[in-house]
């Protein structure tokens, strides 16, 4: 009979393993639902706890502060989105027009129409309560996301698509109406008579722009 209690005890523990080192992602995933449906300052960390389905002392093995959490759900949720678009900048063969279009249209498809969304919306309305996790997040997100759609009006000028203009400026003007899409559609959403048609919006924004920085 030793063998087979032997065998069990064997094979249960790479189980144990993957359900250990899997932890952090479901602690990361609990917390930004909560972060989401919640904000930051009503969020607690026993509640993620409870969401993820482990002790509170289980979230601080990983995660020291709220703070430490929020920052993690950043970083591997939004983040990768702006690597994503930075990989897709570097290797894309086409046009700095189709460029700048398919990256507003990828945010949309990865960010805009995700729970993600709920992310920039909480920090425009928490900002002046938390300045650190304000900084943090310009940083990493805001500052990057300007950076790489700066990189591609400054290789639409090079190439003659585009006319010279103030690139940060124009960066900042590209993902402006993306971030109003953002949380206009999750704030009003349900409250605009017309409804808010996302495809016709984005449509009309990439015209618009892509007209107003041509090079005529």
């Amino acid at each position: 009979m030793a063998a087979p209690v032997s065998q069990a005890k064997h094979s249960a523990s790479p189980r144990w393993q993957r359900r250990k080192e899997a932890r952090p992602g479901e602690i990361v995933a609990a917390a930004l639902e909560l972060f989401v449906e919640r904000g930051f300052a009503a969020t607690k960390l026993a509640d993620v706890a409870r969401r993820a389905g482990v002790t509170k002392g289980t979230v601080y093995l990983y995660f020291d502060s709220k703070e430490a959490l929020f920052k993690a759900v950043v970083r591997e949720t939004i983040v990768p989105v702006i690597a994503q678009g930075e990989a897709l900048a570097q290797s894309f063969a086409g046009s700095a027009r189709e460029l700048l279009e398919q990256l507003v249209r990828e945010y949309w498809r990865l960010i805009g129409e995700t729970k993600l969304a709920g992310i920039p919306k909480l920090m425009m309305a928490e900002a002046a309560t938390f300045p650190e996790l304000t900084r943090f997040y310009y940083d990493e997100v805001v500052t990057r996301g300007h950076r790489l759609m700066a990189g591609v009006i400054e290789r639409g000028i090079k190439s003659g698509e585009f006319r010279s203009v103030d690139v940060m400026v124009a960066a900042k003007l590209a993902m402006s109406p993306l971030m109003h899409a953002t949380v206009a559609r999750m704030a009003f959403g349900s409250c605009m008579p017309e409804g808010f048609n996302v495809a016709k919006y984005l449509d009309t924004h990439i015209e618009l722009y892509l007209h107003g920085i041509a090079k005529h």
